[in-house]
């Protein structure tokens, strides 16, 4: 098709269609429908990644407003007529579909792009470009180590990737944390301050965001990360536990007033309760995304209603993972302020306008359960794990398991299949099916929505283990790594560097070398909205 049209309630849009819905400042969904290792290879810089073997799970928190404009992509392979069926099924009412996938988008003359948290990561080379953020070598900051330098390491990432590599001497300080914590690190305004990550983004980001808070330190980030710390021959440290203590009364203080300078001079604004109950009210006209940018634990010990976690580091490094309508309205909630402000800073010259901050507090606790499409199978469907445990010893079923690979390769049940539930016709011709097909995911709610498609496409009875393998190792029953069954490749998953097979180092210095060449390829692609601190 070469233009706009609609087969069989299919409505389809040229690849300029889709060029000019992003650059018409209207909100947008650009969904990708691909397993995340494929779409990794080649997509359009602003689609979301959001596979139509999980679309019930994550489509309702991702996208929240049934009437979002949405725009499907995938390989023209029939992924996006499958997931407009389910939106449409589900209340989405403005769903499209790129005509002929990312190809037709290449064919056209556009800008397509491989990795993952693409659009933050581009974002951190205009900002260390823009900016000039200063940046120190693993080989200096060696030297600096060895003279015993007065210097204070700081990483930037989440506790759990600091405790699996570090910089020897870092302390893990996440990077909404940075200004809020920063004056209990580095007591004496003589003391070198050096922020880490894994790679770029998260040091550049960082050691700005110290920065533009106008921290008195000298502030550089680790060029390259860990993974250049690795490549210059050092070595790294494992296992580390060190964390920024609680910030003082002395440290909160400078840093409100630090951020509160920063968000000032950015023109974003602080909302009360009633102006937040106001875009609640607005929902069905404005998507809006409520997103707590606090430590997790401190969301888990308490948070503002409907609040989804997402810290605010990890916000600017994969926006595209917590916000999934472009140009939507997002409110930041910290009790401290400090975190929200300096993350909206981030989002705003991200070309995310409308991004606010609020301060209240909430009585929610926990981990609220995500909202999803559609309901649990009927109970008739359902095997308890005592039911499947008996029908497997003898042998009397075959469990197949939609979890993604990652899980099924660290824990799965004895002798079940790994598949990909958009692919479950494939796979099945691969499995030597016995008795009762029984499907199983990490909880159970995906092998729920999976049991009517998967009956259509056997003989064989089909039934769900209620709970997943949650369930059956609640029960006592064994999971185990040994001896997977792959029905599938393992495309669900796109592998960071240093996770793949191979040359490691060969693969680090590519990436921070494709790192590197994003900014030139955002100029080429002309959708960014980019904008440096001024």
């Amino acid at each position: 098709m070469s233009k706009n049209t609609t087969t069989e309630q299919q409505r389809f849009v040229t690849p300029q269609a889709v060029k000019d819905m992003l650059r018409d400042g209207r909100e947008l969904a650009l969904l990708d429908l691909r397993e995340e290792l494929i779409f990794s290879q080649a997509h359009l810089l602003f689609a979301r990644l959001l596979p139509l073997s999980r679309l019930e799970l994550r489509m309702a928190r991702l996208v929240p407003r049934r009437s979002t404009r949405i725009a499907l992509c995938d390989a023209a392979d029939g992924l996006a007529e499958r997931g407009a069926a389910i939106l449409r099924r589900h209340g989405y009412t403005d769903v499209s579909i790129l005509d002929g996938g990312v190809d037709a988008w290449a064919k056209a003359g556009f800008e397509l792009f491989s990795g993952v948290n693409v659009p933050s990561k581009a974002f951190g080379e205009f900002v260390e470009h823009e900016s000039h953020t200063p940046s120190i070598s693993a080989d200096e900051l060696n030297v600096l180590m060895r003279n015993g330098a007065d210097m204070v390491v700081l990483d930037s990432r989440p506790f759990d990737e600091f405790n699996r590599v570090s910089i020897p001497t870092g302390i893990n300080t996440p990077g909404a944390e940075l200004v809020l914590r920063v004056r209990d690190l580095a007591l004496s305004p003589e003391t070198l301050v050096v922020v880490n990550c894994a790679g770029r983004t998260r040091s550049i980001i960082g050691a700005q965001s110290l920065i533009n808070a106008g921290v008195p330190n000298k502030v550089v980030a680790l060029r390259n990360g860990t993974m250049g710390w690795n490549l210059a021959g050092l070595t790294c440290d494992h296992g580390q536990t060190r964390q920024a203590p609680a910030p003082s009364n002395t440290g909160v203080a400078w840093a409100r007033s630090a951020a509160g300078g920063v968000a000032r001079r950015l023109g974003i604004a602080r909302i009360d309760q009633a102006m937040l109950e106001r875009f609640r009210a607005e929902g069905q006209e404005r998507s809006l995304y409520l997103l707590d940018v606090r430590d997790p634990s401190e969301y888990a010990a308490g948070h503002v209603a409907g609040a989804v976690s997402a810290p605010g580091g990890q916000l600017v490094q994969a926006t595209d993972q917590y916000i999934g309508t472009l140009g939507a309205r997002v409110v930041l909630v910290d009790d401290k302020e400090v975190r929200a402000a300096m993350t909206a800073s981030w989002l705003r010259q991200m070309g995310w306008n409308d991004v606010f901050v609020f301060t209240g507090t909430g009585s929610e606790t926990g981990w609220p359960e995500a909202p999803m499409l559609g309901e649990a199978p009927a109970p008739e469907l359902l095997l308890s794990a005592a039911e499947l445990n008996g029908m497997w010893v003898r042998n009397a079923a075959t469990i197949v398991d939609l979890s993604l690979s990652r899980s099924y390769l660290a824990a799965h049940i004895p002798g079940a299949w790994f598949a990909i539930r958009s692919r479950l016709e494939q796979a099945l011709v691969k499995i030597p099916l016995n008795g009762m097909l029984v499907l199983t995911s990490e909880d159970g709610r995906l092998a729920g929505f999976a049991a009517a498609e998967t009956a259509a496409l056997t003989v064989h009875p089909v039934r769900v283990l209620d709970g997943g393998n949650a369930a059956w190792k609640a029960a006592g029953h064994p999971l185990t790594r040994d001896e997977p069954r792959m029905a599938d490749d393992a495309i669900d998953a796109w592998l960071k560097p240093y996770e793949r097979s191979g040359d490691t180092e060969k693969a680090m210095a590519e990436y921070l070398s494709w790192e590197v060449d994003l900014l030139p390829r955002i100029a080429r692609d002309g959708t960014t909205n980019f904008a440096p601190f001024r």
